[in-house]
Formats: C-alpha cells, sequence, structure tokens
C-alpha cells in the first residue's frame, strides 16, 4: 500500500515556474512507475510526465516536452515535477501516481496505476 500527497500547485503568470511535490508513504521499491497526470475542466486525465525507477525511462507528453521535467528524490521517497514556461492551456488538477511494476501503455493509461494523491490546482494566467 502507498499513501501519495502532493504539495505546490498554486497560480502563476504564463512564463512563470512552478515545482509539484509529491510524498510517498508506505512500502515503495526500486521497480515502479511513477508519473504525473493532470485533469482540466471538462476534459479526461492525461499522462504529463512518467518515470520507471527499474531503469530510469522517463516520458513526456507532446505538449510538455522541454519545458517540464520529472524526477526522484530516493532518500525522500518523494516525486517531483518541474515545470517551467508555464502556459494558460497547463492550467489544470495535478495528481502524483504510481503503481509496482513497469506500466508504459503509451499513451499513459489513468487505469495502469493503482494509487493517486488527491491533487493539487495549477492556474496560469495569461
Amino acid at each position: 500500500q502507498v499513501q501519495l500527497v502532493e504539495s505546490g500547485g498554486g497560480s502563476v503568470q504564463a512564463g512563470g515556474s512552478l515545482r509539484l511535490s509529491c510524498a510517498a508513504f508506505g512500502y515503495t521499491n526500486a521497480y515502479m512507475t511513477w508519473g504525473w497526470f493532470r485533469q482540466a475542466p471538462g476534459k479526461e486525465r492525461e499522462g504529463v510526465a512518467l518515470v520507471y525507477t527499474g531503469g530510469t525511462t522517463t516520458y513526456y507528453a507532446d505538449s510538455v516536452k522541454g519545458r517540464f521535467t520529472i524526477s526522484q528524490d530516493n532518500a525522500k521517497n518523494t516525486l517531483y515535477l518541474q515545470m517551467n514556461s508555464l502556459k494558460p492551456e497547463d492550467t489544470a488538477v495535478y495528481y502524483c501516481t504510481a503503481s509496482y511494476g513497469l506500466r508504459w501503455n503509451m499513451p499513459p493509461r489513468e487505469a495502469d496505476f493503482r494509487y493517486w494523491g488527491q491533487g493539487t490546482q495549477v492556474t496560469v494566467s495569461s
């Protein structure tokens, strides 16, 4: 069982930066897929960035490539999403997620992930 607690959301102007954090509590191991999804009003939840710690493989949605970076601090059991050059279309609730094993269907599928955080709001104004 894994509990995920996000923080770091907020409001920022276009072009600004935010860093989301996701603290993990419970049993984690070296062979897990971690990720960030987001859901904008009226839209489906979409995978933004993934990382598989078994091989340090990463995935980014085309819409965020070159602007967002997913990373982990294993000592702190924390996942991060550094978001730079934010755009109004990045406005959404961002969710941290994790699952044991490799979950690498493309595009990322919500149903592949077992553990979810409560979500944190990111609002980007123009």
